[in-house]
């Protein structure tokens, strides 16, 4: 069943066949960076890790109350007759499911939910449909039960890749349509008969960002390229479930039109004018040699030096009609692209997170890492310490003791009360000390 199977399958085999001590394993030079700051967002009500554990707290202590009720009212309005209260209450309902982990609230709740949702893609229009599609990740990660899974993915699968493919939707309603589909079946189907068929639509979509007949760059708009890096991603999110025996066959009668695009039309989506839709080409591509090579040791050696030569390119890129930040962002990523591909070496990169380490050291885990990320924002650190399944799909083990988690709140608690009190005694005595020197005058 979906919550039983492992989601790091392309990531399995290698490190089993990898299999080292701690010290043999352990990298001097991984770089480690905490959770905020790869979300690139400045701040938030949960963006630091002392932030998450006291929002934690908070509810624990009577801020639950609060939370709950502005919940139930947003998902009573998320039915109005009105579209903008609609909007509202699916972006209320956004921030409460990022901020807090809470499948037992959402128990008796999901149906409504799922409805209003349903109800919105179906008849709404751009923002309505994009804030509705963000939902049904962060319900999907919450719900813990397989049979609610399997009717999350039954009811709005068929919505949500009707709106993918629908032209005359919004850009952006479509990319957040691809991207929830992406996570649904990667948490609620096994049957790889449901899952190729569905990496083959989004192919059809990504497919606007190949290069054209000439060999010329995609003209897409910034819009349409948001989409096709969106629609690609959530393809690469269900290749990490592919069996590297069934990806190499795939790969072997492939011609590009099928579920598995050619590497060809890969690296011509490196010459697209829109960061986005790069910086996913790379990563894909290096993706799809690690679980290939899993199986094979020469798989595509033929197609290694174009590639090579595109993934040099971009990473020592220094055009100025380029963003200074995007110039530094596509280096970074494609320098680490480079390295595997010429030394079959991954990235490894840590995460703190309170007091423990996420590690990511295959291109699959990253990954997986990087779509949860992007649905749950700010939030990624309570899902970290929290959430069963995301710590499942991250191989992070068991959930922290809750005697643990209380003695780190009662520290930090203490810390206050102790910088409150310096602070007091500073304030008096500089109050003290103007006396005295007014008095010596």
């Amino acid at each position: 069943m979906p919550r039983n199977r492992k989601k790091h399958t392309a990531a399995d085999s290698w490190q089993q066949s990898n299999d080292q001590s701690d010290d043999e394993t352990s990298n001097d030079n991984a770089s480690t960076y905490s959770c905020h700051s790869e979300t690139h967002l400045a701040d938030g009500p949960n963006g630091s890790i002392e932030s998450g554990e006291s929002g934690e707290s908070g509810s624990a202590a009577g801020g639950f109350e609060k939370y709950e009720e502005k919940l139930l009212q947003a998902i009573e309005n998320a039915s109005d007759k009105a579209q903008q209260t609609r909007i509202n209450a699916f972006q209320i309902i956004n921030e409460v499911l990022v901020h807090h982990y809470i499948p037992d609230f959402l128990e008796d709740r999901k149906v409504t939910l799922m409805d209003a949702v349903e109800k919105s893609l179906r008849r709404g229009k751009g923002v309505e449909q994009s804030w509705a599609a963000r939902i049904i990740p962060l319900l999907v990660i919450q719900i813990e039960a397989l049979e609610d899974i399997g009717e999350l993915v039954t009811v709005l699968k068929p919505v949500l890749l009707s709106t993918a493919q629908d032209g005359s939707a919004a850009y952006d309603a479509r990319a957040k349509c691809c991207a929830a589909l992406g996570l649904l079946c990667f948490v609620g189907v096994d049957d790889f008969g449901e899952i190729l068929p569905l990496m083959k639509v989004l192919q059809s979509i990504f497919a606007g960002s190949y290069l054209k007949g000439d060999n010329s760059p995609s003209g897409a708009s910034n819009d349409a390229g948001a989409l096709h890096s969106a629609a690609l991603s959530a393809w690469s999110l269900l290749l990490t479930l592919l069996p590297p025996g069934e990806f190499v066959a795939l790969m072997g009668g492939g011609t590009g039109t099928g579920v598995v695009p050619s590497v060809r039309n890969l690296v011509g989506m490196l010459q697209s004018p829109i960061l986005d839709v790069r910086m996913v080409a790379g990563e894909t591509l290096a993706l799809m040699f690690e679980l290939g090579r899993q199986h094979d040791d020469e798989f595509l050696e033929d197609e290694l030096p174009d590639l090579i030569e595109a993934a040099q390119k971009l990473a020592t890129d220094a055009h100025k009609y380029r963003a200074k930040r995007d110039r530094k962002v596509q280096r970074a990523t494609f320098r680490d692209v480079l390295h595997y591909l010429e030394e079959d070496i991954s990235p490894e990169i840590g995460i703190k997170f309170g007091r423990e380490l996420l590690v990511l050291n295959t291109w699959a885990i990253h990954h997986q890492y990087t779509c949860l990320r992007n649905a749950l924002g700010f939030g990624m650190n309570v899902h970290l310490a929290e959430n069963v399944f995301v710590r499942e799909v991250l191989q992070l083990g068991p959930k922290m003791d809750e005697p643990e988690r209380l003695r780190k709140t009662v520290k930090a608690e203490q810390r206050f009360i102790n910088a409150a009190a310096f602070k007091a005694r500073t304030i008096s005595r500089g109050k003290n000390r103007d006396k005295r020197s007014f008095a010596l005058n």
